[in-house]
């Protein structure tokens, strides 16, 4: 084990022998660190689990408390992945609400300079936040998505898997699988189909998603009756049928258009 005399370690931190902390680190109460984690100098945790090979930079903070009014102390967590980077300056704060709440990372993440997952978050494995990408509680990020510089998310949204949003974005919207969406409000702009080929989706995989969105944009149809159409026509495609899935569970509605034009938005 590779402890710099000037860190702070409270009692309790579980820390293997194969982690590394550097100087001026503070770990504070309920920290369990996996194997071969590296902390630089001047990080600071409390009440997270940091998953195998994980390293976190300086000035980054995980598990602190929720930015929430509610939060009243309750016993909650951060659970960071395996094999995440963690830059400098992030900051993934641990959930508010009863006891034994989580914000929970996946496994292969990338979080850049000075990004922010809020409480109660879910962001799944291999996600990427560049510089300054900010998501508001509650948020639930898919498996692949890659959120612009300076882009920020209200807190509930979903972003689908392998989404891919441009910087300076705002969204207060979901974001369905497998699209590219830029601007304020970040609206969708048919598939990643650059992303997708480089994930190994099939060609006639992406022929059906790109046909999907066709069919989604169109305005031809309510988005209500796009859902049906694709679930029969697609039936027999998983990644069709979860856009439709997406689509029809989504509880913010989607943006369309950039004229403030709201299809099947729950109020």
């Amino acid at each position: 084990m590779s402890i710099h005399e000037t860190a702070i370690i409270a009692k309790d931190a579980v820390i293997p022998a194969s982690c590394e902390i550097g100087p001026y680190v503070v770990i504070g109460e309920n920290v369990v660190l996996g194997e071969n984690v590296k902390i630089f100098a001047n990080a600071y945790l409390e009440y997270c689990e940091i998953g195998d090979n994980t390293t976190i930079y300086p000035f980054a903070s995980i598990g602190t408390a929720p930015q929430d009014l509610g939060y009243k102390g309750e016993k909650t967590k951060a659970v960071i992945g395996k094999n995440c980077i963690i830059k400098e300056y992030v900051t993934i704060n641990r959930a508010a609400g009863e006891d034994g709440a989580i914000t929970k990372v996946g496994d292969k993440c990338l979080f850049m300079a000075s990004a922010h997952v809020a409480h109660n978050c879910v962001v799944e494995e291999e996600a990427i936040f560049a510089n300054l990408a900010t998501i508001g509680g509650h948020c639930q990020v898919g498996k692949g998505a890659f959120l612009g510089g300076m882009s920020v998310y209200h807190q509930n949204v979903r972003i689908g898997e392998y989404v891919i949003v441009s910087g300076f974005s705002a969204a207060r919207m979901d974001l369905p699988p497998f699209c590219k969406a830029d601007g304020r409000p970040a609206i969708m702009h048919g598939p990643n189909v650059i992303g997708l080929k480089r994930r190994g989706f099939s060609p006639q995989e992406r022929k059906n998603i790109r046909e999907a969105y066709k069919l989604i944009q169109s305005r031809k149809h309510k988005l209500s009756d796009v859902v049906n159409i694709l679930e029969e026509k697609y039936a027999d495609d998983k990644n069709v049928l979860r856009l439709a899935e997406f689509i029809k569970t989504s509880k913010r509605g989607i943006y369309l258009s950039r004229c403030n034009d709201l299809v099947d938005e729950e109020v």
